[in-house]
């Protein structure tokens, strides 16, 4: 870590001038409002609705490819895949050491074989072939440089990964070509189209993620762009994943004018991004949500990013392949109610102003500063060491079982933090999914009533809850009394009630001003999804 305070953006971590500490473990039931709110939500059933692409399916994060070796990882994507619809997995370090990609022969411990590094494909060949098998592609980082190929000294992580730009820029094309060359080999030119090509992580966060500087970078980006398209033209290369998305300008620029455009663009952003001195990327929104205090702050980020792109004239993709609301390491307000509803809420906001929004990320199986001890240490992943279901993931399973056509909502008039997206699907079948957010450190529980004007002919279906007890396995391990170590038994215990439930408790249907309307209560900080029958 360099001299300014170093924490993990994203997991892939982002240096900030200012960081307050971790905020701790919210007391959500500090205070209970005696008087529920009420919201009124109002579809406009009748009208037109729009696409409602379920942009944040397409890509899952993983701290680092190393961990995809483990049967635990790959149990925990296989569960994403069946359970979110997740498609692709990005990590970076699919060139670390560790991978063995490009070290000596074990033949030249004895003197039988030159000690000279050699490429070695099997341990990376591995992971895919688990991905692949699991109905999962691999988002191909070409990160980070092999120690035999670095220039300098500067490492990223615990686990000392070699970020200095290469010694040998010849070497480095050749090793990046010979990769796509190998996985087209093995897998059929047609299946390795369908992957993205990532091309470095943050490469602004200097002497972090990237010993170099912008220049340098930026012919990283032309050697590793070159070398991949002489393998095939048609395959998607992108960047540069940049934390507070900057350096995007940069990179369309230069493309631009050395022949080497991105096909697609990645960007990372959390709410908590901004800091005194820092560079910002382009911003859409007040200018008193352009800080970190704000809960507008990475929803007007990306609306900037999209104007910006759009003016540059960008034609593909656009990935926000790492996002959230904090990127300190240990949050403990991560593993409550008030992230499933930030994170209903910015998707509901933004998830149709790009193509993937990857949250960071998906497992609590992570080692950049530190690997986590406790059953539930406020660690990044919707899962956590065991592979339970933590509040977060129960959100992006509701998330998905929305319609994709969305039906305008009226603003509620009463909290500009509380929202309700409303969708039907391609059958018919409508869906209302409410969030209610608070941004303070330590949310107050508050009942909410919640009434859903309902499309005519209908009545309610199914409801689930996520709040703070209800498909909330963190509460139950705080019953526990929060052991660190889950015993077998424990375990099995908690995992025994970790699928996502209906609600038990009913929803009451009446007429409000002749309209059918469907009645249930749900509590702030939290999310709620009425599904909706025909009759």
């Amino acid at each position: 870590m360099n001299a300014r305070t170093v924490s993990g953006a994203g997991g892939l971590c982002c240096p900030v001038l200012h960081m307050s500490p971790a905020p701790a473990h919210p007391v959500l039931s500090a205070a209970r409002a005696t008087q529920s709110r009420e919201l009124r939500v109002t579809p406009a059933w009748t009208q037109p609705g729009t696409p409602f692409r379920h942009t944040w399916e397409q890509v899952a994060n993983v701290d680092q490819f190393r961990w995809m070796v483990r049967r635990d990882m790959q149990e925990q994507l296989e569960l994403a895949q069946r359970e979110l619809g997740v498609r692709h997995v990005r990590a970076v370090g699919m060139f670390d050491d560790e991978m063995r990609v490009f070290r000596p022969s074990p033949a030249s411990f004895m003197g039988y074989e030159s000690a000279a590094p050699r490429t070695n494909w099997q341990s990376m060949d591995y992971v895919i072939d688990s991905l692949l098998d699991r109905g999962l592609s691999p988002m191909f980082t070409t990160s980070f440089i092999p120690s035999a190929l670095t220039s300098g000294p500067t490492t990223v992580f615990t686990t000392k990964g070699h970020t200095s730009p290469p010694d040998d820029w010849r070497a480095w094309a050749a090793l990046v070509r010979e990769s796509a060359q190998h996985a087209i080999e093995r897998y059929g030119l047609a299946v390795v189209r369908g992957w993205y090509f990532e091309v470095w992580n943050e490469p602004n966060l200097h002497n972090w993620f990237w010993g170099g500087d912008k220049a340098q970078f930026l012919k990283l980006w032309q050697v590793t762009h070159n070398a991949l398209k002489d393998v095939d033209a048609s395959l998607r290369v992108g960047g540069p994943s940049c934390g507070r998305a900057e350096w995007i300008e940069d990179l369309m620029l230069f493309g631009a004018a050395n022949n080497c455009r991105p096909d697609y663009l990645t960007a990372h952003v959390y709410n908590n991004d901004a800091s005194v001195g820092e560079a910002l990327a382009p911003f859409d929104g007040a200018q008193a949500d352009r800080g970190s205090q704000s809960p507008n702050f990475a929803i007007g980020i990306m609306r900037g990013v999209r104007t910006q792109v759009d003016q540059l004239g960008h034609k593909g993709e656009l990935h926000w392949n790492e996002w959230g609301r904090s990127f300190h390491g240990v949050d403990k307000r991560r593993e409550s109610a008030a992230e499933c509803a930030f994170i209903a809420r910015l998707l509901g906001e933004v998830s149709q102003e790009a193509d993937a929004f990857a949250y960071w990320c998906i497992s609590d199986i992570y080692d950049q500063v530190g690997y986590g001890r406790e059953a539930f240490h406020g660690g990044y992943g919707l899962l956590n060491l065991q592979g339970l279901r933590k509040p977060s993931y129960h959100t992006f399973q509701l998330l998905s079982r929305l319609g994709t056509e969305r039906k305008p909502v009226p603003d509620f008039g009463v909290n500009a933090l509380d929202g309700a997206i409303a969708t039907v699907d391609a059958s018919g079948r409508a869906s209302v999914l409410v969030y209610a957010y608070q941004h303070d450190d330590v949310p107050v529980r508050q009942p909410l009533s919640v009434v859903v004007e309902l499309p005519t002919g209908t009545k309610p279906g199914v409801i689930y809850r996520v709040d703070s007890m209800e498909n909330n396995v963190v509460s139950r391990w705080q019953e526990m009394g929060a052991p660190d170590y889950l015993s077998r038994a424990q375990t099995a215990e908690l995992q025994a009630d970790n699928t996502l439930r209906a609600s038990t408790s009913g929803v009451q249907v009446e007429t409000i001003n002749g309209r059918r309307c469907a009645r249930f209560t749900m509590e702030s900080p939290g999310v709620a999804l009425l599904e909706i029958e025909r009759e």
